[in-house]
Order: C-alpha cells, then sequence, then structure tokens
C-alpha cells in the first residue's frame, strides 16, 4: 500500500479484509457486493502469500458474515429514524458508497492519515461516489483530541447516533478500549446504538495455524470476554447475537472453530 505516510502494521490489516470482500463479491449468491474492494487490493499488489491454513480460512468466513451483518445493522439504524452514522477505524470501508442510504444521513469516517489517503486515492480514480453526506477525519482514536475533531466537522452530539467499531477492540489494550468508550459514551446521545464483535479471549487464538501468526501477534485483548459487562455498567444496554445464529440467518453455517469468535453486540444508550 503507497501512502505518503507510514502504514502500522494494524492498518495493513484493512487490505486482507478488503481481499475478502472482493473474494465474496465476486462470487455467486455472495452475501454483499462490494464493487470497491478488488481496486483496493489490486492498486496495493496485495497477494496472501501462501495457502491460508485453518483458522485463516475461519477468519475469512467470519469476516463475511460480520461484514453482511453489520451492513444490515446499519440499514436497520437508518430505517428506525437514525441519520447520523460513525464509523470508527474505519479503514478501507467502503459503505458509505455501496449501502443504499436514505435521504439525510451524514456518515463519518475516522481512521489515520495513510489509510485515507490510500483510499481516497483509489476511490477517486475509481470515480466512486458517496451515496451519503461524508466525510473523511484523520484522527487517532487513542488520542485526546478525536471527539473535539468530530464536533468541528459538524457531529451533533444532541443527536443520536449509530456506531460501528468494526473489528478495531481485539488490537487495543484494555486501558486504550475504556478510552475509547468513555469518549464515545460522552458523545451518544438517549437512543444511540453501536454495534461490534463480542470480546474474546485471544491467548490461544490462532494456535497451530502459522499462516496467522503474523495477525494473531498483533492482537491486545481489549476487555476480552467483559465487555459486554462493561457496557452494561456505562449505560447501554447489550443485545447479543451468536455467530452460528447470525451465520444460519445467512444461510450460511458455522462449526465452532474456536471461542475467540462467538459473535456480536448491538448496544442502545439508555
Amino acid at each position: 500500500m503507497t501512502t505518503s505516510g507510514p502504514l502500522s502494521p494494524v492498518s495493513r490489516t484493512a487490505l486482507s479484509v478488503a481481499n475478502v470482500r472482493a473474494l465474496e463479491s465476486e462470487r455467486p449468491g455472495g452475501l454483499f457486493t462490494d464493487p470497491y474492494a478488488r481496486a483496493f487490493v489490486r492498486t496495493a499488489g496485495y497477494t496472501t502469500g501462501r495457502k491460508p491454513g485453518p483458522y485463516a480460512l475461519a477468519l475469512a468466513h467470519y469476516t463475511v458474515i460480520r461484514t453482511r451483518f453489520y451492513d444490515d445493522y446499519l440499514l436497520g439504524a437508518v430505517d428506525g429514524g437514525i441519520r447520523q452514522v460513525v464509523l470508527p477505524a474505519a479503514g478501507l470501508d467502503t459503505r458509505a458508497y455501496r449501502l443504499p442510504w436514505p435521504d439525510g444521513v451524514r456518515l463519518y469516517e475516522l481512521d489515520l492519515p495513510p489509510v485515507l489517503e490510500f483510499k481516497e486515492r483509489v476511490l477517486a480514480g475509481q470515480g466512486a461516489a458517496p451515496r451519503c453526506e461524508r466525510t473523511a477525519l484523520d484522527v487517532d482514536l487513542t488520542g485526546a483530541d478525536w471527539a473535539a475533531r468530530l464536533a468541528a466537522a459538524g457531529f451533533d452530539r444532541e443527536a443520536p447516533t449509530a456506531w460501528l467499531v468494526e473489528g478495531l477492540f481485539v488490537y487495543l489494550t484494555e486501558d486504550e478500549a475504556v478510552g475509547l468508550l468513555d469518549t464515545l459514551g460522552g458523545l451518544s446521545a438517549p437512543g444511540s446504538r453501536l454495534a461490534h464483535e463480542r470480546g474474546r479471549d485471544v491467548s490461544a487464538a490462532g494456535a497451530g495455524d502459522p499462516t496467522v501468526a503474523h495477525l494473531v501477534a498483533l492482537w491486545k485483548g481489549g476487555l476480552g470476554t467483559g465487555l459486554g459487562d462493561w457496557l452494561g455498567r456505562h449505560g447501554w444496554n447489550v443485545e447479543t447475537h451468536p455467530l452460528d445464529a447470525v451465520a444460519e440467518r445467512y444461510g450460511r453455517s458455522w462449526s465452532g472453530t474456536g471461542p475467540d469468535m462467538a459473535g456480536f453486540h448491538v448496544s442502545t444508550r439508555s
């Protein structure tokens, strides 16, 4: 991935996620279509390198289900009247461009400058146009000023927000996860929604599959399996969506490939 600045190892994982989206989009009967994912992969010269192992294949399958689940979550939120959407650590997400947003939706993408620079360049080359009002902000979510940057860009903290924190918490320490959630909670008006993966115990993640060693080495675990409980104690009503039930809903099977891939939480601010 070529940018005007250095790309962190965590940011580089956005390419592997884009590759999964590209493959699913090219599959007959895919759960979603991302017309831009292949352009990210091609522009970056991304290759998987070697044949994926069992845990890598499970992660790819999980990413497909996760993508569709979050698509439906966001569209359900705006169908329910929310018009403000925020994607912290948006990576190479293209939902602003590919989902059928109703009128009046304002969508904010937050990520580091090199990621957004690469993303803007590729999307411009594709002639892509967002289907909602989109604002991209280069921020560090582990820093102290991202909330002020978001407000300065027009975010309305009095309006309910649909937050999507996709694939991020596992890369944070416990203190970083709490800091992000504290800030996010302070920005969330009653009725706001928050979706993310259920907390993982990553101590043995990927054991026996060397093809994911470079990835799981980046995982810090965040709040682990206590993430849902933390939210429940801090003003959120937490709803759990087990992965096997979500997979069945979409006509895909899921057969116990590891307790660290346990599904999703969707929470509502009291």
